[in-house]
Formats: structure tokens, C-alpha cells, sequence
């Protein structure tokens, strides 16, 4: 209330303030979700307190990774007043909370059991790991895996003119283009729970069955996310289906000689060949969606923490918050961890990984096997 009148905001300002763009105010108004149910002196459509307050459930319920759908359900619920959409929403983050928090304890034993040369039953196996990977290290992304602009700078030039863009295994929302209409779409709901306020909306789908009609956007692109895909020739074909233009960052292991070009899976890692095993070729990749490979190179200060990217900076592998935002880690096992980072710790001291690593003081970028496919 200001001076004993009902304040209303404009759409543009409601924007401002929530953090998500006009075009989706538009849009939650045409399919009835949020609709502004007043007008400013000038004859455009405002929001009341009445609306924001539809809004700001509406938003948290998307933030929790509910759709459009449901969410409409939970709000037009008769029975639901403002303080008990409250009250549910923070069941439902403190519900996230703790079942992130009963995975890493989970995870913990796991790693003490295996330390011990303890291997765990099939079926307690399933206990510990049965969510995706991703829900098991997202919750360590938001330190150190975050957009590299000259990669980004790539990828974006790649998308063209498109408009409208498909993000598929959008995790956190990295590389996502700030000035087009994007859609993401992204399985973890811990990945979704990360995503920033004002971040595109996300849809909970796998890459392999995109709930999206043939051509609905103009590119669809994919960022450091196929190598989790079940499977990946199929994830790359639908996204050739939905979108008339594709851009894929993913890597190359079918190079000759692939697994020597980095250091660490050289010298330190070679179970990361494991990991790949059935991987499908570049060619492969290329052709699933009717396209190109270039090589993307790595620059030594790269501010993406991925799996490559301290290639320069050998010293950021023996973080351990480094290493368990990036899924190789988790996936090579904690006794190959151990060693690798042990093996590294030593040859930094003595001097013996400077010297088998010389040559690379001077380079400023580094290819190591990252491609962009375009089509």
C-alpha cells in the first residue's frame, strides 16, 4: 500500500524483480497460470498483490522442477491458502535437502567400505547409487563448474540466428545464451534445484525422449552432458528432430592414440579408458545429427572446471572440490582416485611431473580432444 492505494507493478518491473524474462510473464498469462488482473492509468496490464503472491508459488514450485501442469494443480488448489503453499514449499526443500545430505552419508560409507577392501552387495549397490550420477555430485558444481566465456563465445556464435533454443542436459544453466528464448531440459531435480533465479525454464526429461514436437525450436544445443547420456546416438537424434539447428560440446575418444594427449590419463588415470568403453565414435556423433566436428581448445586459464581444463594448473587436482564436481572421479572409483592423486602429489614435489610436462609452460590453449559438433 502507498499513501492508502493498492500499489500495482507493471510487467516489465515484475520481470525486473522475479528475475525471469516478459516473454514468460506472457506466456504464463496466455495459458491462465498468472494472469495481471488490473491496469496502470495508462491502460496496461499490472499486477496486484494478489497476483505477485500467484507468481512468487508459481516460481518456487518451477524452481523445485514441477511443471507447468502441476503447478497450475497446486495453485488453483481450493483448499491451499498463501501460508500453506509456504509451508508445503518448505517441506519440499527441506525434503531435497535431506536427500541429498542421506546421499553424500551413503556415499561416505560406500567409500570407507571399498577403502577397506569391502565390496557391497548388488542390491546395496542400488541403495547407494540408484539416483543419477548427477545427484550425487551436483551439489558441487556451483564451486567450480561454472561458464568459460571464450567456449561459451564459440558455442553461441555456432547457434546462428536461432531464437528459440533447446538446452538438453542443461544442469546448472552454464553456456546458456542470455539474449535468445531458451528451454532447458534437464533429468537431475539436484541439477534443476541449482539453477539460478532468472535461469530459462527447465523441464524434467531425458535427452533420449525430448517432450517436444518435431522443429519446435530453431537450435538445440548440448554442453558437456553426452558422455551421461544411456544413450547418446539417440539423444543426439532427437535433438536433430526438435530443432532445424544443433550444437553439441562433447569429446573426441576415437582419435588414434586418444587416451596419451592428457597428461593425467597418461601418466596417472588410465581407467578413464573404462569409462569410455562403447563410447560412440566421432563419426558416429557427427552423423546422428547430419553435421561437422571442430576441435574447441582449451585455454590454460579455462574458468570451467571440467574434467580437462586445469591441464596447465596440475596443483587444482589434488582439490578434492575440484575433483568431485567433475564425474570421472566418481565414476573411475575412490581406490584410482587415491592413487592418481597420490602419484600426482609426489611427482609435483620431486620435480617429475614439471619435467615430463615441460612444453606445456609455454602454450597458452591446449587440444586435448574437446569438439563442437554443429549441424
Amino acid at each position: 500500500m502507498v499513501g492508502g492505494v493498492e500499489e500495482h507493478l507493471t510487467v516489465g518491473r515484475v520481470a525486473e524483480l522475479s528475475g525471469v524474462s516478459v516473454r514468460t510473464l506472457h506466456h504464463y498469462d496466455e495459458i491462465d497460470l498468472v494472469r495481471p488482473s488490473t491496469r496502470t492509468a495508462a491502460g496496461y496490464r499490472a499486477y496486484s498483490a494478489g497476483d505477485v503472491e500467484r507468481l512468487r508459488e508459481v516460481l518456487a514450485y518451477r524452481r523445485l522442477g514441477f511443471g507447468l501442469r502441476e503447478i497450475a494443480d497446486l495453485v488453483d488448489d481450493p483448499a491451499t491458502d498463501a501460508v500453506a503453499h509456504l509451508r508445503r514449499l518448505r517441506g519440499l526443500l527441506q525434503e531435497q535437502r535431506d536427500r541429498a545430505a542421506a546421499m553424500v552419508t551413503a556415499i561416505d560409507k560406500e567409500l570407507e567400505a571399498r577403502a577397506m577392501g569391502i565390496r557391497t552387495t548388488p542390491e546395496d549397490q542400488l541403495k547407494v547409487f540408484g539416483a543419477r550420477l548427477y545427484e550425487a555430485i551436483g551439489s558441487a558444481y556451483p564451486a567450480t563448474r561454472r561458464t568459460e566465456p571464450r567456449i561459451a563465445a564459440r558455442i553461441w556464435d555456432a547457434l546462428g540466428d536461432a531464437r528459440t533454443v533447446l538446452n538438453v542436459g542443461a544442469g546448472t544453466g552454464s553456456y546458456e545464451p542470455p539474449d535468445r528464448e531458451v528451454t532447458a531440459v534437464e533429468p537431475s531435480a539436484v541439477m534443476r534445484a541449482q539453477r539460478p533465479a532468472g535461469a530459462a525454464p527447465c523441464v524434467a526429461a531425458s535427452a533420449e525422449r525430448l517432450p517436444f514436437a518435431d522443429q519446435s525450436f530453431d537450435a538445440a544445443m548440448a554442453v558437456s552432458t553426452v558422455h551421461h547420456w544411456p544413450d547418446p546416438v539417440a539423444g543426439l537424434r532427437e535433438m536433430r528432430r526438435v530443432a532445424r539447428r544443433v550444437v553439441v560440446f562433447t569429446y573426441d575418444a576415437s582419435t588414434t592414440g586418444w587416451l596419451q594427449r592428457f597428461w593425467l590419463t597418461r601418466d596417472y588415470l588410465p581407467e578413464f579408458a573404462d569409462l569410455l568403453t562403447g563410447w560412440p565414435s566421432l563419426a558416429d556423433m557427427t552423423s546422428a545429427i547430419g553435421g561437422h566436428a571442430e576441435p574447441v581448445l582449451i585455454p590454460w586459464d579455462c574458468t570451467d572446471g571440467f574434467f580437462e581444463a586445469h591441464w596447465r594448473r596440475p596443483e587444482a587436482y589434488l582439490d578434492e572440490q575440484v575433483r568431485r564436481a567433475v564425474s570421472v572421479w566418481t565414476r573411475v572409483g575412490p581406490q584410482a582416485e587415491q592413487r592418481a592423486v597420490d602419484s600426482l602429489r609426489d611427482d609435483l614435489s620431486s620435480g617429475r611431473w614439471a619435467e615430463r610436462n615441460r612444453d606445456l609452460v609455454a602454450l597458452d590453449a591446449a587440444e586435448l580432444g574437446l569438439r563442437l559438433l554443429v549441424a
